[in-house]
This record gives structure tokens, sequence and C-alpha cells, in this order.
């Protein structure tokens, strides 16, 4: 027979998809689906604007990737402190601290430390200004098209500049790197000198008395341009999300980067699961069968397809293609056809469609459709036995003769 594409719908109710950001403090956000590699929602995404120490991010990144062996020793300087104003976010190294480049790694991610990226910088490449050259072409690499950067701390400096976009690229990028993954995720570290460094957030946790169990991993920034701004990884129902917002009111105390993450992150738990698109058992098709006892075989889906979505999700962006025999008959069997299941043109799962169950003829109909064939057929037979008994009688006589 022959096969042919049919699309179906499966849900003809109308539901529009109108779920938005809660009420937050900070301008430009982005909520990212690491697991399903998705953009849940955004505001102002794609803005430029000035990201504190979020640059620290690509500090390390680009630290990991140029120093293979993270066991290596540097001896802090005083070039180390060059440039770095009173009021910036330090991790505590002193002159004469032999630290490795492992320990510059976490001081840099957990408490901020200017003084580690910076330390970063000179140990890993020649001057801070190559350094950063190298943190550009990183950034040019990854497709962060809209991010520049002008020193390793994240200090407000003419032309220095990201997006809420290219921030989420740039981490995304790092995560994949264990040994930033692990930096990031960490609360606390012990440097090689006997020094406890850690998590900003941890600070927010004690002095705000704010639950920040369910933040895996962070990278906060503060400038008085940037106000606060966080990078936070989390996991929703089982899902990995990523959690980037810039642009809180630049109130330290409030900790609002923080708090936004926090809000953000009880939204996505109250909104967002795996949802079952169809179960298991569901009708999906009916197809016309021939000459059979029943006038129609019904297809269903032997699996249940759930995807990640929120609780208001469009039902009308599911939809299931059946590619397949466009009519059976009662002598039909095995494989029919194939079952795809997409959600808003997503390839989510597909399956074989296979017949279950005897399809049994129907005498009658088959009666009914054949039934000029058959009284021609019935009248041949007639005449042949005609013909047959004439036969014989001349037989019999020349016997008797």
């Amino acid at each position: 027979m022959k096969k042919i594409l049919i699309l179906i719908c499966l849900f003809i109710q109308v539901n529009v998809y109108a779920l938005s950001l809660p009420e937050i403090y900070s301008s430009k956000v982005l909520i990212y689906d690491l697991t399903d590699d998705v953009v849940l929602l955004e505001q102002n995404s794609q803005e430029i604007s000035n990201i504190a120490s979020l640059t620290k991010i690509m500090t390390t990144i680009t630290a990991i990737e140029k120093n293979p062996d993270i066991k290596k020793e540097f001896l802090i300087t005083d070039q180390v402190f060059a440039g770095i104003p009173w009021d910036a976010s330090v991790a505590g190294l002193t002159v004469g601290d032999n630290l490795t480049i492992e320990d510059l790694l976490y001081a840099s991610i957990l408490p901020s430390g200017a003084d580690a990226t910076q330390a970063l910088a000179i140990s890993s490449s020649s001057t801070v200004s190559d350094f950063v050259k190298d943190m550009n072409d990183l950034a040019s690499k990854i497709g962060a098209t809209n991010t520049h950067f002008k020193n390793v701390t994240g200090l407000d400096e003419e032309g220095h500049y990201s997006t809420a976009e290219d921030i989420l690229k740039i981490l995304k990028y790092s995560l994949k790197n264990e040994t930033f993954k692990k930096i990031f995720c960490t609360k606390d570290y012990t440097l090689s000198n006997g020094k406890i460094v850690k998590s900003t957030v941890l600070g927010y946790t004690k002095n705000l008395n704010l639950d920040t169990s369910k933040i895996i991993g962070s990278k906060t920034g503060y400038t008085s341009k940037s106000g606060l701004c966080i990078a936070a990884l989390t996991n929703i129902n089982g899902h990995d999300v990523i959690i980037i917002t810039l642009k809180a009111p630049p109130i330290i105390k409030e900790a609002y980067n923080v708090k936004d993450a926090l809000t953000l992150i009880k939204f996505l738990e109250s909104n967002y699961d795996m949802q079952a698109l169809i179960t298991s058992g569901s009708k999906v098709k009916s197809i016309p069968v021939e000459l059979s006892q029943i006038d129609e075989y019904e297809i269903t889906s032997t699996k249940t397809v759930s995807k990640y979505l929120p609780t208001d999700y469009n039902q009308d962006l599911f939809k299931v293609e059946y590619i397949g025999e466009k009519t059976l008959s009662f002598n039909s069997k095995g494989k029919i056809g194939n079952l795809k299941y997409y959600y808003d043109g997503v390839l989510l799962d597909e399956e074989e469609v296979i017949i279950n169950k005897e399809i049994k003829i129907d005498i009658f109909k088959v009666i009914i459709k054949y039934k000029v064939i058959l009284i021609l057929m019935l009248i041949g037979i007639i005449i042949l036995l005609y013909l047959l008994r004439k036969l014989k009688k001349k037989k019999t006589k020349r016997k008797r003769i």
C-alpha cells in the first residue's frame, strides 16, 4: 500500500502560553534550562551592561586553559596588587604567599578576589594586558560577540561590558570544564597557606538569614555602575538551570542579586516540571480497515512522552506525526508505520506502529465488494460443470458402442 504523511494535532483546546517573570529587582534576566538546552524566560538579556565580578568567570576559565598543571606554584609579589582600588573585593592574599594555581582559581571565584585574578593573569601570561587579550580571544571563540574585557577583575572601565546572553554562553562553556565546575560549585576551600576562602553567597546567608542551599554554584558581582548581579546554577525538579541577573539596585547590604535568584528559584519550582504530553494507551489515530470485521484500527501510543515545561504550557504546540499505511485490510500484519512526537517543532520521541491484534476477515463484506466477480465465477463454474457432464455422457455412449 502507498505510504503517506499525516500530521495530527492531538489537542484542539486553545491555551495561550502566558507565564512571565515574577517581580524582581534586576532589570536584565536570563533563565536557561541546561538539561534541555533551552531558554525558559528572559528580560533584556541582549542589552549591553557592566558586569562587575561576573568577569571573573572568564578570568578563571582562561587561566584554567592556560595552565594544564594547576598544582604549579606562584609567589605573590607587590605586582599582584597594582591598580586594585582599596574598596575592591579581595581574597586576602599577602606578599610572600606561595600558592598554587588551583588556590588562585578558588580565590578568584569564591570570595571574588581581585588579588587572585591578577595573580592568575600574571602567572599565566607575561602581563595582565596580554591575559586580557587571551580573555577576549576566548570570548570570540565561544561566540560572545557582545562582550569585551578591559581588565581581569570586572571593575568599571570604559569598553568593559557584556550581556546576560553572553554571560550564559561563557558560563555554559566553562561548566563543561570539570575543574571549573568543581570550583564554581564549591562553598568554601582551604588554600595552601591555611587561609579559608568562602563563597560570597555564604556571607549573604549569614548576614541576611537567607537560605541559599538551593544555589549549587554561583558568582556574584557588584560595582556602582553594574549594580548587583549574579550567575547561579541550581536544580529545579531534576533539571539543571542557570539563572543570570544583572542591574539590581547597587545596595550591597540588601543583596538584591541573591534575593532575585532565590525568588526565581522558588518561582521555577512552583511553575516548571515534567509535563506528560501523552500517556501510554492514548488514542492517536484511526485507520480504515477494508473487508474486516472492524471498520477502523486504532493506533495508540505505547509510551508516555513528557517534557520539562511550565504548568500553563501551550498544548497546541504538541503534535504527533504518523508516517505509514493509509488503509489496512484483514491480512495486514506487523509494522505499518511510525509515530513521531514533537513539541514546538522539536522531536521528543518516536516509535514503530505494530499491529497488536488479529484483524479478521468479514465474508459478507467480501461478497458485497466482489459480488460481480463472484457471480461471474459462479456462472463459470456452472458452465464448466455443464460441459464436464456433457463430456462424461459422450464418453459413456462410446463405451456402449
